[in-house]
């Protein structure tokens, strides 16, 4: 049985009731979990609001904020995490970012300045966080973070998110292989497209999620819920067995030649 009970999940890049990594932590609180979240700062609090309306039903044990490009925040962040609890077992990474000149276009167009700041934010966040949280999963834990089938194979109007996605699965097998002796366990997701606050700025999702409807095994896309079970899975001791791996949540798409 899948029991989260007890184990401490910091949550990462919950914008809103359409995120993958809303569906991730509802999964991990009904399977027991306790729950932090982060959100982006931002002047007005806008995003604080929108993430407190959202997770409060879940009890958070603290809600904090986390702008992965601000080391300062994100030493913050884990020493939250060690007052509240002590040690973490989970860490959700759910973060990316591009600006709109990096998706669409020619590819040798896109300027230096969005090419690093999304890599920053996209993938390399992955280690940074990666970094604070070792310390703190004294009794092993899990990693795990979102990725797309565009970081495997070309995808009209994903471009620079191809590189980051790229980068961010290869980040996974490198820090499964240093972080195994500590019994922390990395891996990621590529799930289905799913219309999200952060799809929306990739054209074309309403004709992605129809492909994938027409051409997947299971002839439907997946939900944010669904992943989140599968996160809720990894998390677990059922998946101890289970490092370094991209685990797709597609209906089947990824397997299809034509």
């Amino acid at each position: 049985m899948l029991d989260l009970t007890g184990k401490n999940a910091l949550v990462t890049g919950i914008a809103n009731n359409r995120s993958i990594a809303w569906g991730i932590a509802q999964q991990l609180h009904q399977a027991g979990a306790n729950i932090g979240v982060t959100y982006l700062p931002d002047e007005k609090g806008r995003f604080e609001k929108k993430v407190r309306e959202l997770a409060d039903e879940l009890n958070p044990a603290f809600y904090v904020p986390c702008d992965v490009q601000n080391d300062q925040q994100v030493e913050d962040t884990f020493a939250t995490v060690a007052e509240k609890w002590g040690k973490l077992d989970i860490l959700i990474h759910c973060l990316a970012f591009a600006d709109k000149e990096g998706l669409t276009g020619d590819f040798t167009a896109i300027p230096r300045e969005a090419f690093t700041k999304s890599l920053d934010i996209s993938t390399f966040s992955l280690t940074r966080l990666a970094r604070s949280a070792k310390p703190l999963m004294t009794e092993g834990g899990s990693i795990i973070t979102l990725t797309y089938l565009g970081g495997v194979k070309v995808i009209p109007n994903y471009n620079l998110m191809g590189v980051a996605k790229a980068g961010l699965e290869m980040s996974v097998r490198y820090l499964a292989a240093e972080l195994g002796g500590q019994k922390i366990r990395v891996n990621g997701i590529s799930a289905g497209p799913i219309r999200t606050l952060a799809s929306s700025a990739v054209g074309g999702i309403l004709d992605m999620i129809h492909h994938v409807e027409e051409i997947a095994p299971l002839h439907r896309t997946v939900t944010q819920i669904e992943v989140g079970n599968t996160a809720a899975f990894l998390a677990s001791d059922l998946a101890s067995g289970i490092t370094g791996q991209i685990i797709y949540v597609d209906s089947g798409y990824e397997i299809m030649g034509m």
